[in-house]
């Protein structure tokens, strides 16, 4: 299977000013491209390259160096996904229900999603994922992803330097608090309803 890298679902423009234009050409154009062009290179000829899906490959691959492209090109598109020109605010229904009964109200979950963003040490992932019927709130190290734990990620946020360094320079948090302004609820709460 040969992969290419997805359309997202807004223009280069449309996160500003929360994320520029800037960001989007170097962050999706670059690095999410160099990732996909680097997994079809590595998979060409590998038994890999016939999963039926990127998923598969991600679960299946050890760990190296199609495992390491494999899940950014997942993680990617899927934090693209997360993201939404008119997004922020709180979920609604079922999964604002579930974030109440697992960390007591939205702000607390926020506070806690908040603080595995900025504190993961290095390149990485915040994630809130559901595993074995609870919703709980992680971060995972360069390409690292729930999907390798037996759990369903429902929202995350890149907190990779690449993500953020041309619009907030070594601020993290700054960041972090801008995606908030950005998450695409519908989007979790379409991963909560189909785990």
């Amino acid at each position: 299977m040969v992969y290419t890298l997805p359309e997202l679902p807004y223009p280069k423009d449309g996160l500003a000013p929360h994320i520029s234009a800037e960001t989007l050409e170097f962050h999706y154009g670059k690095h999410h491209q160099a990732y996909v062009d680097n997994l079809n290179k590595l998979l060409a000829g590998n038994p890999l390259g016939n999963e039926a899906s990127l998923e598969d490959v991600v679960r299946k691959a050890p760990q190296g160096p199609i495992f390491n492209n494999a899940a950014q090109v997942w993680n990617h598109t899927f934090y693209w996904m997360g993201l939404t020109p008119k997004g922020g605010g709180e979920p609604q229904g079922a999964l604002a229900l579930a974030i109440n009964a697992a960390f007591g109200s939205f702000a607390k979950f926020q506070e806690e999603f908040t603080a595995k963003a900025v504190g993961q040490f290095g390149s990485g992932w915040a994630w809130l994922s559901l595993k074995d019927g609870k919703l709980v709130v992680d971060s995972t190290s360069n390409a690292g992803t729930p999907l390798t734990t037996g759990a369903t990620p429902l929202l995350t946020c890149d907190v990779w330097e690449h993500a953020y360094y041309v619009d907030y320079r070594n601020a993290r948090a700054k960041y972090v608090e801008s995606f908030w302004k950005l998450v695409n609820w519908a989007f979790a709460a379409k991963n909560f309803e189909k785990a």
